[in-house]
This record gives C-alpha cells, structure tokens and sequence, in this order.
C-alpha cells in the first residue's frame, strides 16, 4: 500500500471514521489532484461523515452545502443584506448623501457557501451535500464554479480561491447526475461495510461495548438491509443502536432488549411492523 494512503488511512481513524484501501486512494488521489471527488452511494454509508472527518484531519472548517430542489444562486454563491441596504439608504438620504455603490459592497455582501470556501483561508473542506436534489440548472451553475473556482459579483469584481478547496459531493442517487458534472470529479461507489468493518466502526465509536456484541450487531444490521424496509438502518443507526446496548447493560442480542431498542434502527411505523411480524429474532438467528 502506497505510504500516504496508509498515512491518511491512520489519520482517518483517530478522527473515527474507518475507510478501505479503495476509499482511501481515491480520496487521496482527489487531494493531490485538486479534483472533486463525487462519493456516490446508499443513504446511510458515512459519506457526509467522510467530509467531516476529512476537514478533521485537515484541522479546516467544513464548509456545507445542503441541495434541495429549488436551490438557486442567491442560497449557493452569495446574496445581499437587503434590510441593512435600506435602513443604510434612509439614513444617507435623510443627510442628503446618498452613494449608491456603498450599498453594494463588503459590509452588505452575505457569503453563502460556495463564496464563502473560495474565500476562507486555510482552504476548507467544502461538501456539496445530496447534489441529486438539487434540479439541472443549478448543476449547470455548479459546472462553472468547479471550473474555476472563481466567482464574480458584478458589483464588486471577481473572487477567486488563492488555494482552492477540497471539495467532496454527496449523491444517493435519486436521480442520474449529468455526465459533465461526472467528468469533473474523481468517483468512488460507497456502499455499506463488511460485517467485520461495520464491528469495528460500533467499537470506535462505542470503545467499551464487548467485542462480540459489536460482531452480533453488525451482522443483525446487515440482515435487517436485505430486507425490504422502507428505511434500511444506516451506520449512524447501527452505531446508535450500540450505544443503547451498551447503555442497558446487554451482552448479547435477545427478545426483549430488541423490542426495546428497535427504535434505534428502525424509523418508520412500516419498517417496526414489518420486523417485529416477521420476528425480532432476524437480527440473531441467520
């Protein structure tokens, strides 16, 4: 294994966050390139916690963009304090001085994301989060933007990243991302861990739960996802869930500590229903 792959795989997980050789690489890769690395993948999989942990280890901010459909340039790039711009404009008119080009400048501009990571210094980890939520146009925005890395407000000039920001999307896939957006980035597919990753991600994040307790989660959780549940549990589940066991005092997985904690794993009516018909013991017995 290459030295700093193996270096970043250390740093990873002192910041609690375990990644594969694959992972790994490409995340290295993406940061020796300066290329955005597109983390696709289930729901549930750590890839915002990737981003996280990267801006971690880095010792940056993070610095998040949350798409969703509708999501335009005035929520992405930058906007204007429109309130502060009238109640500036009264006053000036009131004393007979009014500059117009004053109302446009620093103390008025509201950094949005995406101005805020070309600007900050040290360069942060800028995570452009669930990226298929957000409809064409605004990828199409974000084309340019990771084109150059610049952005300009007419009434102030062009912006552009002295360093630019390590940036990391998030897709869940819930719609086919365009293939020039694919282009710009490194792609790594995240799927859910092995049984034996997933133990040890729960005794990382849960260091006192016994080990053989954190083996029995991992491959309960992992026959609850073949399941057809609506909400298949993630690692934030399966790490909650840990800590309500090791919180209750439990060995072992039984009837009557699964009855009590599947809220942890499960979060709709359907998905509760669901398992406790076709038996609870699912989670224990292969």
């Amino acid at each position: 294994m290459n030295e700093q792959v193996c270096r970043l795989q250390e740093e990873l997980h002192r910041a609690h966050y375990v990644v594969e050789e694959g992972l790994a690489t490409v995340l290295h890769l993406a940061q020796r390139l300066a290329r955005p690395l597109l983390l696709e993948g289930p729901a549930g999989v750590g890839k915002t916690a990737l981003a996280k942990a990267v801006a971690t280890v880095r010792s940056v901010d993070l610095v998040r963009l949350q798409c969703y459909e509708g999501l335009d340039a005035s929520q992405a790039l930058y906007d204007w304090d429109y309130p502060k711009q009238l109640l500036t404009a009264r006053t000036a008119f009131a004393d007979g001085v009014v500059n117009q080009a004053a109302l446009y400048s620093e103390p008025f501009l509201i950094e949005r994301p995406l101005l805020r990571a070309l600007r900050e210094k040290p360069a942060p980890v800028l995570l452009i989060d669930e990226v298929d939520r957000a409809d064409e146009e605004f990828e199409a925005l974000l084309l340019e933007f990771l084109s150059e890395f610049q952005i300009t407000i007419p009434e102030m000039g062009t912006f552009r990243a002295e360093k630019p920001p390590i940036v990391m999307l998030t897709s869940n896939r819930t719609r086919d991302l365009s293939d020039a957006l694919r282009r710009r980035c490194l792609y790594v597919w995240v799927d859910y861990p092995s049984p034996e990753q997933e133990a040890a991600i729960i005794s990382l994040h849960v260091p006192r739960i016994a080990s053989e307790l954190a083996k029995q989660i991992a491959r309960g959780v992992r026959r609850l996802r073949k399941l057809s549940l609506l909400k298949p549990p993630g690692l934030a589940e399966s790490i909650d869930f840990a800590q309500a066991l090791h919180e209750l005092g439990a060995q072992e997985l039984d009837e009557e500590v699964v009855r009590l904690t599947l809220g942890c794993l499960l979060k709709t009516e359907e998905d509760l229903n669901f398992v406790r018909e076709r038996g609870l013991d699912v989670l224990w017995n292969a």
